[in-house]
């Protein structure tokens, strides 16, 4: 048997293949040149200033990354001035190895400014801050349709221009774009590691869940779902990837700062005393001041023990399944006492593409009507919650849209569940598709 040659196997790009490169190559630097100048213009970027700012005082000033002087130079990007005693202080809560990878983009900037100096004053936050809108769009376009592929659903063009319109411009994917906040890179490691571990990649699926094992108010419950999942099913191969990841990033930054460690814990129990009033426990106290116990905690621990049983019913299932679950546990994330924040909501956008799915299964006579009123109502209702907080609304306002999204996906999820398990097909159904 011979062996053919792979050096010869490709020729050169055909004229199609090079005017569409060419294409693709344009309208990324479109992309990039238009998010540049919204990041002058508009507002925030906290969430991205505070990695980027942490990493920068590391390589350039010499500064503790988990400093208060780097949470004062955030606070006045994200307030215009010191943060109250009341007010989220904005520590670098992120463990060295994370920041490293934030190094890159900082010493990037060095260097070209090594070669160019002249380039000193492009190259600033905001030209850093469009750079890392384009990479988060990127991903936040990566995340919708390698769940929709992961679902083995083929949906209608205009349909899926519809999901990935609502995905991309909903009020939270905006606000998360705004903020920079790593929750949008996030939700795209969530399901390319859930893809991998669906096509038995483990050890690739292991290395991404270790990117995702911080920021625990977004990735907690995902992540305890990914180690019952990986553990009840022997998938040691996972793990091997896991503590690979784990080793090298350790390493490096041991190497690069060995003190870190006391750093960051003081880092995260700082963010942690200060984040108390924005909690869901808190929230359903203002809401009802004259229970007599705490509501928040109840049905945190209420949620929870429903979560693992639907974790270890999960464990053995079929994909469908195991992705219900995990969007559930994305869902219930927000009100098991973390910090939330609405820029963080951009992780229930698969969550929502689920939903639709099921229901374009469930009701083929009537989803004509059903899943424009559903997108509908997703694209539009946080944005008029917004419009009234805005103008002055009373505080439920606000409140609502902070925890809105987690509720409605949950009840959106468990409406679904039947059919996301079992895809009956009711009498009802069938009498429907006879007439």
């Amino acid at each position: 048997m011979s062996f053919q040659d792979i050096r010869r196997t490709r020729g050169r790009l055909s004229a199609k293949e090079a005017r569409l490169l060419l294409l693709a190559f344009l309208l990324l630097a479109v992309l990039l040149a238009l998010n540049i100048s919204l990041a002058r213009v508009l507002p925030g970027g906290e969430q991205f200033f505070l990695r980027w700012s942490g990493a920068r005082a590391y390589l350039i000033e010499g500064i503790e990354p988990y400093s208060t002087t780097v949470a004062q130079r955030v606070q006045i990007v994200a307030y215009g001035r010191h943060a109250f005693s009341g007010e989220y202080p904005f520590v670098l809560n992120d463990p060295f190895p994370i920041v490293l990878l934030y190094i890159p983009l900082v010493a990037l900037r060095e260097w070209l400014v090594f070669l160019l100096p002249v380039l000193d004053r492009t190259l600033d936050f905001p030209f850093f801050r469009g750079l890392w809108m384009t990479l988060s769009e990127i991903a936040l376009v990566g995340t919708v349709h390698i769940f929709i592929r992961s679902l083995e659903w083929e949906p209608p063009r205009g349909l899926y221009l519809a999901l990935m319109g609502t995905s991309l411009f909903g009020y939270y994917s905006l606000a998360a774009l705004g903020s920079g906040t790593p929750a949008v890179v996030m939700v795209f490691l969530f399901f390319a590691a859930l893809s991998a571990l669906r096509v038995f990649s483990d050890e690739l699926a292991g290395a991404l869940l270790f990117l995702v094992a911080y920021q625990w108010e977004v990735s907690a419950l995902f992540f305890l779902f990914m180690a019952v999942f990986i553990v009840a099913n022997r998938r040691w191969r996972a793990l091997n990837g896991f503590l690979m990841s784990l080793v090298v990033l350790l390493a490096a930054s041991f190497l690069a700062y060995p003190g870190w460690t006391l750093p960051y814990a003081r880092g995260v129990l700082a963010d942690g005393y200060r984040s108390g009033s924005l909690t869901f426990g808190h929230l359903v106290s203002a809401w009802f001041p004259e229970a007599g116990f705490p509501i928040g905690t109840w049905a945190a621990w209420l949620m929870g023990i429903a979560l693992v049983f639907e974790w270890f019913g999960a464990v053995n299932a079929p994909y469908r399944r195991i992705a219900w679950t995990a969007c559930l546990s994305l869902a219930v994330t927000p009100l098991m006492g973390f910090a939330i924040f609405p820029s963080n909501h951009v992780v229930l956008v698969p969550p929502a593409i689920l939903i639709t799915m099921l229901v374009w299964e469930r009701w083929t006579r009537r989803r004509a009507w059903l899943i424009p009123l559903f997108l509908s109502c997703v694209f539009l209702v946080p944005f008029w919650l917004y419009y009234r907080v805005i103008t002055g609304a009373p505080l439920i306002y606000s409140q609502l849209l902070a925890v809105l999204p987690s509720f409605t996906a949950i009840l959106g999820l468990y409406w679904m569940r039947w059919w996301a398990f079992r895809s009956p097909r009711t009498w009802l159904d069938q009498i429907e598709d006879r007439k």
